[in-house]
């Protein structure tokens, strides 16, 4: 497990946000006494403001006790600062109703307010899903796009070839021909499962029964990432706030002779592994190497918050003015989630799933919840 380390403390000055300016005849010395103190934990690339329960808006509203999955799933590989309350966590019972669990972690837990150094606390939440799409095992029909295992000389040339290269080359094809793993339909399909890092594919077996497997994020070719949807807009093509899958997918429809250009413009290219898919209820391992769990797992940047850190979520609902105020584990990273408020949230899979996370581009507020024992 790759986490990020240990918070310093560090007591600063941090104004209590029921601090009030001197009053007409008040000493500055009483006006200091209104505010107090706040410890500062400091990270790579945030800071954590020590705040209370009272201020985490739509605390006590949410469905607590859904959380202990996903927390016991990362107690199994504790950050550091969480070894003693891992175990305890990993040797008691989950509670029992909400009231109960959110009263365990008030008690074993401080929350934080995440921000930036410069102390800009509101960021951006966006969403990813598990794509779940037909595929065959050779090439048949439609079926010609192939999903690549790593080739033995990934880690040899850096960066390796780009996916214009892969894809276009003839003695390229050839020698990466031994690490097919199955083909899919449509080239979009492709990208879509390289951007989530994971999907599940529904393949016939030797007896022609269907049956799904998981494709797992294995490497990729260290060159850059680049949006198509973004291209598309840069041409004029889609207006900002279009740039959706449905509306890339019909556009690459209504201009098939353009495809391969549009998917080329992104040089980024990913490889995989199958993993066999035994219990379905489960989604894909993350960064922190655990599965993770719809609606409370989350993609985060490691040098702002580590892996297996419990947060609490305020934003909304996409497309929407409804709250989305929650519990949520932080288990997972990716490429484009990098900065001190920034999360990408995991929606699981399905076609709702699908929906949600490509509309999914809110303001983001975070609070992390860390242990008390050594502070």
């Amino acid at each position: 497990m790759v986490t990020g380390p240990a918070p310093t403390s560090a007591r600063t000055a941090e104004p209590d946000p029921v601090g009030r300016p001197a009053l007409n005849g008040q000493s500055s010395t009483s006006a200091q006494q209104v505010q107090r103190e706040r410890p500062v934990l400091l990270r790579e690339r945030s800071r954590w403001v020590e705040a209370d329960w009272s201020e985490l808006p739509g605390w006590g509203a949410d469905r607590a006790a859904e959380l202990w999955p996903a927390l016991s799933r990362s107690c199994s590989k504790p950050a550091p600062g969480w070894t003693e309350l891992c175990a305890r966590v990993n040797r008691s019972p989950a509670p029992p109703d909400d009231a109960q669990a959110a009263l365990w972690l008030m008690q074993h837990l401080k929350p934080y307010r995440v921000e930036s150094h410069q102390g800009e606390s509101q960021g951006l939440v966006t969403g990813y899903f598990e794509p779940m799409l037909d595929a065959t095992r050779r090439p048949l029909g439609g079926f010609q796009v192939p999903v690549l295992a790593p080739p033995p000389d990934l880690n040899q040339r850096r960066p390796y070839f780009t996916r214009q290269q892969i894809e276009s080359d003839p003695q390229l094809r050839t020698r990466l021909r031994a690490h097919e793993l199955a083909f899919l339909e449509d080239p979009l399909d492709l990208l879509v499962l390289q951007i989530q890092g994971s999907g599940r594919l529904r393949i016939n077996d030797s007896a022609g029964r269907p049956q799904w497997v998981r494709m797992a994020f294995a490497g990729h070719n260290e060159q850059p990432y680049l949006s198509i949807g973004k291209t598309l807009i840069e041409r004029g093509e889609l207006r900002p706030g279009e740039a959706s899958w449905p509306s890339i997918r019909d556009w690459l429809k209504r201009n098939p002779q353009q495809a391969k250009d549009l998917l080329w413009t992104n040089p980024r290219y990913v490889f995989f592994r199958e993993e066999p898919l035994p219990d379905p209820n489960l989604g894909p391992r993350g960064a922190q190497g655990v599965p993770l769990t719809p609606g409370r797992s989350i993609a985060v940047d490691k040098a702002s918050i580590p892996y297996g850190t419990p947060v609490w979520l305020d934003a909304s609902e996409p497309l929407s003015g409804t709250p989305l105020r929650r519990l949520m584990m932080a288990q997972d990273t990716g490429s484009a989630i990098t900065g001190a408020v920034r999360a990408d949230y995991f929606w699981g899979w399905g076609p709702e799933a699908e929906a949600q996370a490509g509309r999914m581009k809110q303001p983001l507020r975070l609070w992390a919840l860390w242990p008390t024992v050594g502070l």
